[in-house]
Formats: structure tokens, sequence, C-alpha cells
């Protein structure tokens, strides 16, 4: 294979085509990103590879041999999607990586596809508890290791034991949690990752206890969060280094809260979730997003950091 096509990005899309063709109908090109996150905003990307088992996911990874950029998406309730398109490719993990077993009676394994949700409502049913928080978290159980995702005083690096993942040469791993550095929404884990499936370590109760700790916490959610709209879920991390304050704190004291932009505006439920109240396009977004990381700083002289991930 010469240079120029080596690199997929420098090849035409009828080259691109015939490269990954042995993939057939598992590759789709030039596919539509709208519709696969909760904002509902946002292009196409080059290529978007759905993986329909690990088999399939080595194969094409060896293929591709890191010479293009590549994103996993999870649920789709964390990131904001550029409206031009993604120049590289797109992999989304299928339902066979959506599975959940019981290891021993307290461990758990968990495919990367998972739902927080489910994985919360599945300990239930076996008398697991420490798990009741993912069920106010709307995403994966690979999006939540990435992002050490949690609320209410937990997170997921409270819960877990090791994960499987795979680089992006097709190579397998197993990592341990202890062997992990989490922090708050991070950890040290190589961006080269792609997170397979993971094993979450409970304590137990009864279901009773559970479900009675579980309804308090969705019921707290709801009393402060929006739901059923077009939302990213929380936009900033809380500035725990610099401030005491949260950072919705930190909007209310600096920005007016019924600026807008397009479609884009604040919750007026909770004024770190921005919402797509039609049509916004990631201009709109993300001029939002800018708008408010200025004025807090003008403000408070703190610097937000986005929780969101940007797509562009």
């Amino acid at each position: 294979m010469d240079e120029r096509t080596s690199k997929i990005n420098e090849m035409t899309l009828s080259e691109l085509k015939e490269f990954l063709g042995e993939f057939g109908d598992s590759v789709k090109f030039e596919y539509d990103l709208k519709k696969k996150n909760w904002f509902n905003i946002g292009g196409k990307t080059k290529a978007f590879f759905k993986a329909d088992n690990l088999k399939e996911l080595v194969k094409f990874l060896k293929k591709i041999n890191n010479k293009e950029k590549i994103f996993i998406l999870g649920a789709g309730s964390n990131i904001l999607v550029s409206d031009k398109l993604f120049d590289g490719i797109v992999i989304k993990l299928s339902k066979n990586f959506n599975n959940i077993s019981l290891l021993r009676e307290n461990v758990v394994i968990a495919g990367s596809a998972v739902l927080d949700k489910s994985l919360s409502d599945f300990t239930s049913e076996n008398n697991l508890s420490g798990f009741e928080f993912l069920s106010c978290i709307p995403g994966t159980v690979g999006g939540g290791i990435k992002m050490n995702a949690g609320c209410f005083g937990k997170e997921f690096k409270d819960i877990l034991l090791s994960i499987q993942a795979i680089d992006k040469s097709g190579n397998v791993v197993t990592i341990p949690s202890k062997d992990i550095n989490f922090d708050y929404r991070k950890n040290d884990l190589n961006d080269d990752l792609i997170f397979l499936s993971a094993s979450f370590k409970g304590v137990k109760s009864s279901s009773s206890k559970i479900r009675l700790e579980t309804a308090k916490l969705k019921k707290k959610k709801e009393q402060v969060q929006p739901t059923k709209i077009k939302t990213s879920g929380s936009t900033f991390k809380n500035p725990i280094s610099q401030t005491n304050k949260k950072v919705w704190e930190l909007i209310k004291q600096s920005v007016p809260l019924d600026k807008t932009f397009g479609d884009a505006s604040i919750s007026a439920k909770h004024c770190n979730f921005f919402v797509n109240e039609g049509n916004a396009t990631f201009n709109d977004m993300n001029n939002l997003i800018k708008f408010v990381t200025k004025k807090v700083f003008e403000k408070t002289g703190i610097s937000l950091e986005k929780e969101i991930k940007i797509l562009e």
C-alpha cells in the first residue's frame, strides 16, 4: 500500500468504501450523527462503524491501523457534535457489548454499552447495594468509566474492580482499578483505550432497602434537574479546586439566565444544563457555552472546564 492509500483521510469516498468493503453494512459512510446524541445537534461523520462483536472490532481496528481519528460513541448523553463533517470514524458498540451477569455473589460484570440505569436495575434485582446512584446517570458503563461519572457523593471509582479494554491497535488488556488513578470526572487511563467491559463490587442488601434508596435519589434528581428535553446533562465540571461553590451557583451569579443563542438556552430548572429548544445549531450551543465561560471568568476569576465532550 502506498503512502497515499495508507492514510484514510487522503482517500476519496470511493477509495474509502473499497478499503473498508469487507465490513459490509457494518460501516456507513457520511453518516448523520444528529439523532445519535441527546442534544439532537450535529452533522455527519466520514464513516460510522457498528462493532457487532469483539472479533469484528479487533479486525476493524487492525485494518484502520491507527491511521484515522476514532471516536467511541456511547449513549450520546454527554456530547456536542459539530455541524461540520467529522473527519474520522465514529465507532458504536452493538448490543453484544450490552450484557450483564453475576460473577460472584457480590461481583457483577457489565459490558461497556450497558446503560448505567440498567446496571442499577440489575443489581437491585440481585440484592446488591452501592449502585443506586447509577439510576440517575444518563450514560453507559464505558462513558462512566471514561469520566469517572458520579452524583450524590458517589462515583464509578467507588464500585469498580477492573476493566477490560482494547487499544486502537487491537490489543486487549485487563486493568485492575487499583492501578488506575481516578480524580473528579477523570482518570489517568490512556485515551487510546476503548472500554469493553468492567467488573464491579457491591454489598449484599435487601431489595426493599435498595429500591427505597434508588427512589430517594431519583426524586432528588427530578426536583433539581430538567428531564425529557434536548440536553446533555451537566455542561461544566464543578471547579472544586478553586472554590467551594457549585458551578450552577457561579453561573447564576454571573450570567443573565434568559440569554439565548438561537434555540440554545439555559435551563430554568438547573443553570448548568443547557437546552436545545428546537433547532439549535452547533454554533448556537457552542456560543452559549463560550458566553457563560467568559461571563463567569469576568465575574469570579474562575475558569470553567467543560464536562461535556465536543466532537468536531
